[in-house]
């Protein structure tokens, strides 16, 4: 009888709260690249300033998504401010 190996990982599903944190972190990172592409557009010259709208755009519909996707799982969008800063408190604390 001859073996078959499988090279491929299994795959573990993720629990709904491990789903709902990866959400949380999303939409976070998202508003963060949302913020620094509006910036960059503020100083942008000439080509750059197609490529910043660009950015701007696929940023907010992505975190328009994100936000609705939160909004259907039952997530409370508005404290997500306070997630925000509790994670970066974090990250710095642990620099």
């Amino acid at each position: 009888m001859q073996e078959i190996y499988n090279k491929e990982k299994l795959i573990i599903e993720k629990t709904e709260l491990e789903k709902e944190k990866e959400l949380i972190k999303n939409i976070i990172k998202t508003k963060k690249e949302l913020e620094f592409s509006n910036n960059n557009f503020e100083f942008a010259e000439e080509d750059l300033i197609d490529y910043y709208i660009y950015q701007i755009k696929a940023n907010q519909a992505k975190l328009d998504y994100l936000i609705k996707l939160a909004k259907i799982k039952g997530i409370n969008v508005s404290s997500i401010k306070e997630l925000e800063y509790n994670i970066e408190t974090l990250e710095e604390n642990a620099i």
